[in-house]
């Protein structure tokens, strides 16, 4: 039995676990079982796995397959960026396995060689159980005396004595994995079994020797194989058992599942108070939400709150939409994005707080100056660029990139509003309802988001360049035109309008870098955002090249003198011919 109880950090998860396999009759055992507790932070970031697999032997290559399920489950789990979470982790983990399998098994078909196995995971996480189920393996829970089948057995029955498995990994190229996620409790009792054993233990029997055998996970692991061998199994046994012992501290997960059972906030108005948090003034408001500038009395800390519209109070896509904001601003750490704000205490009601930052936003500081210079733009280009950077290297756009989301603090500008990101891990999980796709601002945003065409940070990088754009010039690249595009050939039709025939101080070579990333194909922007903000610092002797700017645009003073000297001929050729 191990006892896993680690203090060098706060609040965390600590559990007693124990495991036991054995061939039974026959002659070789073609279950697979393992638990992973990491020792170091991915005991808080990934949490701790318990794994089983029972491969199938009519497929002939079930041992195997039983293998490669928890061994590769396990590695790739904790191979994945720590950024992710529990669900997207195992979905793209499992994907890749039960293909990989099915491929294997594709390559053997001849030969019966098939490579499929029933797979049941148990991953905790700070105070939240996720399971991963598909087969005939089982997960239950022993809590309060109680015990409770988590999974169910995916099997179709032929008759009484006779069934066969509908649903495995390795049996079908497409996946269907059940997903159920639980709240912890100090003292819960989970258990893992193959069929071998659960099949020979009747529920009242085995939550009796559960209860008896607790305190010695050890010898409760040796007792459940040995008294479904004795009633007569005639399959391989394993089992597992892992207790809690400590919950971990709070994660973003933990916090995501609470805030989806609170109520929405009635309409506020300047003077009401919220959880300790006064409002000041009202920001913004509209259809889908709320934005007010708040100060928390007992700290004075002051926030800016932003609140769910009731217009959408049983839109359950909305509802994740508006989840998912905070969600992931906690995870983007970047002085040019806006941070979201703890509260100090429990909250009664959906909402969440991010910093106030004071100061105009680039929409105020356009409008009063109509034009930027060049050196400002490129500092200001540098700096929001890392801030997108932050939301990329997370798997996550921004989507809705515009001087009203940029606010500026001091010299600095600061990314606000997460009510447009995407995330690339979170998109890809299923839902019973049809997900929101949000698509920012018209003026802003790239038309792939408009014409269905998968999304990439290039997106990002296209309304960064409308923005700059607009800095220099005061207007839109492509007009007005723009914002009615709404098909193929209609974004083919548009005109770019060079930024130095707009403003004559910006260089060719920075307009180049502009029209390069305001490209309509996304493929034929920039690689990277760091490229884009090199050719906006640097002479790109590319650009340079292509310079067919009429010589007035490109050097004003020498068309003047050239067409002066044409004049004057013309002049001593007319008097000429009036003296003759």
């Amino acid at each position: 039995m191990t006892d896993l109880s680690l203090t060098n950090l706060k609040s965390q998860l600590a559990v007693t676990v124990a495991q036991h396999s054995s061939a039974g009759v026959k002659p070789r055992n073609e279950d697979c079982i393992a638990i992973q507790i990491p020792q170091d932070a991915q005991l808080t970031t990934k949490g701790i796995v318990a794994a089983i697999a029972d491969g199938v032997s009519a497929a002939e290559a079930g041992r195997e397959a039983s293998e490669i399920a928890v061994k590769g489950f396990i590695n790739d789990y904790y191979s994945t960026p720590d950024s992710w979470s529990v669900k997207q982790s195992a979905h793209k983990v499992l994907i890749a396995l039960n293909r990989w399998l099915y491929g294997q098994g594709q390559k053997y078909l001849e030969a019966e060689k098939g490579y499929v196995t029933t797979f049941s995971a148990l991953v905790l996480k700070s105070q939240a159980a996720y399971v991963f189920h598909v087969g005939d393996s089982r997960i239950y829970r022993l809590r309060d005396g109680a015990l409770e089948q988590l999974t169910r057995d995916h099997v179709a029955r032929i008759s009484a004595d006779q069934c066969y498995l509908a649903r495995a990994l390795g049996i079908d190229v497409n996946l269907d994995v059940d997903l159920k996620v639980l709240d912890l409790q100090r003292g819960d009792l989970f258990l893992l079994t193959t069929d071998g054993l659960h099949e020979k233990i009747e529920p009242r029997l085995l939550q009796q020797l559960l209860l008896e055998g607790e305190r010695d996970l050890d010898a409760l692991a040796q007792t459940l194989v040995q008294t479904a061998l004795d009633n007569g199994s005639t399959d391989n046994l394993s089992c597992q058992l892992v207790r809690i012992k400590q919950l971990g501290q709070e994660t973003n997960e933990d916090v995501f599942r609470t805030l989806h059972q609170l109520p929405f906030p009635p309409d506020l108005s300047v003077g009401m108070k919220l959880d300790g948090w006064r409002v000041q003034r009202q920001l913004h408001a509209s259809t889908r939400s709320q934005l007010y500038v708040v100060q928390h009395e007992a700290s004075g800390q002051r926030a800016v709150m932003k609140t769910p519209s009731r217009n959408f109070i049983d839109d359950p896509a909305y509802i994740e939409r508006f989840l998912m904001e905070e969600w992931v601003g906690r995870r983007i750490d970047s002085p040019y994005v806006v941070k979201v704000v703890e509260p100090p205490a429990a909250r009664t009601f959906l909402y969440y707080l991010t910093e106030f930052v004071e100061g105009p936003t680039l929409a105020q500081w356009i409008a009063q100056r109509k034009t930027t210079d060049v050196t400002t733009v490129v500092a200001l280009a540098e700096k929001l660029a890392q801030g997108l950077r932050a939301f990329h290297r997370r798997e996550t756009l921004h989507q809705d990139i515009k001087p009203d989301n940029v606010v500026l603090r001091g010299e600095d500008p600061v990314i606000i509003d997460f009510g447009s990101v995407y995330v690339a891990g979170v998109d890809e999980i299923a839902t019973t309802f049809a997900r929101e796709q949000a698509l920012g601002t018209l003026d802003y945003s790239a038309p792939e988001y408009r014409l269905q065409r998968p999304r990439t940070p290039a997106g990002d990088q296209f309304s960064l360049a409308v923005v700059l754009y607009e800095l220099l010039t005061g207007q839109a690249p492509f007009g007005e035109a723009y914002q009615k595009a709404l098909k193929p050939q209609d974004f083919l039709a548009l005109k770019y309008v060079p930024a130095f025939r707009r403003n004559p101080l910006v260089p060719l070579w920075m307009d180049g870098a502009l029209r390069k990333a305001l490209q309509i194909n996304a493929e034929l922007r920039y690689e990277s955002l760091s490229e884009f903000i090199h050719d906006l610092k640097n002479p790109n002797p590319v650009f340079l090249k292509a310079d067919q700017r009429p010589l007035l645009e490109k050097d004003p003073v020498r068309f003047w003198k050239g067409l002066s000297l044409v004049l004057l001929v013309l002049n001593v050729i007319l008097l000429a011919a009036l003296v003759v």
